[in-house]
């Protein structure tokens, strides 16, 4: 199985902090962002990972990151260059690259502790579906897309940014994909965004009913806003002196 962790985009809600370098090269408390989708990626026993970025800041994650020596893993990268393509058409990115094998997807700017090598391991014996990530939230989960599950964990339903909202699971930027993957991003048609959607590529496995869902501890979406960014800050520090990141 290989990883493939999304680090391109515009961030202009983060503008003038973005406007010489990507978001996800920001620090979050005491590393750059980037470095904690990396270590989820080593931590659950991923050796060979795939970074896509924009490129006016593709040789920026190349010259801090290297090879991935510093981490255990093998980095490779790639360029999506239409930042505005969305998640799917990244992921689109990752395929000469996985080479028909399976592939977990981080969003760069996602920060979490939960281990996901138990669950790779378990992804990988599966013959074929796909697999999100979600967390319970107290706050309003109309600005999020809510993912409803049964109490196996089987998805029900995906519905981004629902008035009435189904339940209060809030989905994560966090995927694992069989190798029909690809095949099913070609068949998507841009949204009214202009943007290839990730939520439309999940419903191919949603309505075979192959779409399973896992919840994590805690999560923290670091590059949507100035709030956000300082929350990330906060709450890692707080963590990393408590020893429990």
């Amino acid at each position: 199985m290989k990883g493939v962790i999304l680090a391109g985009g515009l961030a202009t809600r983060l503008r003038p902090l973005t406007l010489v370098t990507n978001k996800h090269l920001l620090p979050i408390y005491n590393k750059p962002m980037i470095y904690y989708s990396i270590e989820s990626m080593a931590r659950a026993g991923i050796k060979e990972v795939l970074i896509t970025s924009s490129p006016d800041h593709s040789g920026d994650f190349a010259n801090l990151l290297k090879g991935g020596e510093d981490f255990g893993l093998k980095l490779f990268y790639a360029v999506q260059q239409n930042p505005k393509g969305g998640i799917a058409n990244a992921i689109a990115l990752a395929k000469e690259f996985a080479v028909d094998q399976k592939i977990l997807v981080i969003l760069g700017d996602n920060i979490f502790k939960t281990d996901l090598k138990s669950t790779v391991e378990q992804f990988e014996k599966k013959d074929k579906g796909a697999l999100i990530y979600g967390v319970k939230i107290s706050t309003d989960s109309q600005q999020y897309g809510v993912v409803e599950i049964d109490k196996q964990g089987k998805v029900l339903s995906i519905e981004e940014k629902p008035e009435h909202p189904k339940s209060n699971i809030a989905q994560t930027g966090i995927y694992m994909y069989d190798n029909r993957v690809f095949d099913f991003i070609s068949r998507l048609t841009p949204s009214d965004r202009g943007e290839l959607e990730v939520t439309d590529l999940n419903n191919f496995y949603l309505k075979e009913g192959t779409l399973t869902c896992e919840l994590l501890q805690w999560w923290i979406d670091a590059g949507t806003s100035y709030d956000e960014l300082l929350r990330a800050n906060n709450l890692v520090a707080e963590k990393v002196k408590k020893n429990e990141l």
